[in-house]
């Protein structure tokens, strides 16, 4: 096969619509928009516009809030974490760190930092410091004789 020779398969695109041009071509005179009316010419967006009555999105109430303090932390479950130790990935004799997990591949991107989950289960004795961990998660690392560090939240001063 050559270059020259590629095209789409038979049916598979359809000649664009020529609009406007004449009574016979069937899409004549008003071109598919019907009768006079705004929407008939150009410049019309009336997307929640119901003709001067208040629209419904303007009508329902606010709810929540997107608060701008808060943190958003990578999830990794310490099955993924033994995963990573089974494939040769993680050394578990050495501290686990996010930039470790990083350079193994279990999480892509740091966000504000990464928090252990408690799904699976953990064999190895490993030591791991992230931003934040569950219970569970703490619990299972400290069953197979590991231990979680996780920073101390620093307290803001009432002044």
């Amino acid at each position: 096969m050559k270059l020259n020779e590629l095209a789409n398969k038979p049916g598979s695109t359809k000649p664009r619509k020529r609009i406007g041009r004449g009574i016979g071509s069937g899409t004549g005179k008003t071109g598919g928009r019907g009768v006079k009316g705004q929407k008939s010419r150009s410049g019309v967006a009336i997307k929640g516009f119901e003709g001067g009555q208040m629209p419904i999105h303007m009508r329902l109430p606010k709810r929540g809030f997107n608060n701008i303090n808060s943190k958003n932390f990578v999830p990794v479950n310490i099955g993924r974490l033994q995963e990573a130790i089974d494939a040769k990935k993680i050394d578990a004799k050495k501290p686990i760190t996010v930039d470790v997990l990083k350079a193994a591949g279990v999480v892509t991107r740091v966000k504000d930092g990464v928090r252990l989950l408690g799904n699976g289960e953990l064999k190895a004795k490993v030591n791991v410091e992230v931003s934040g961990a569950s219970a569970a998660a703490i619990a299972a690392v400290e069953k197979a004789g590991g231990t979680v560090t996780v920073p101390a939240k620093v307290e803001k001063e009432a002044s």
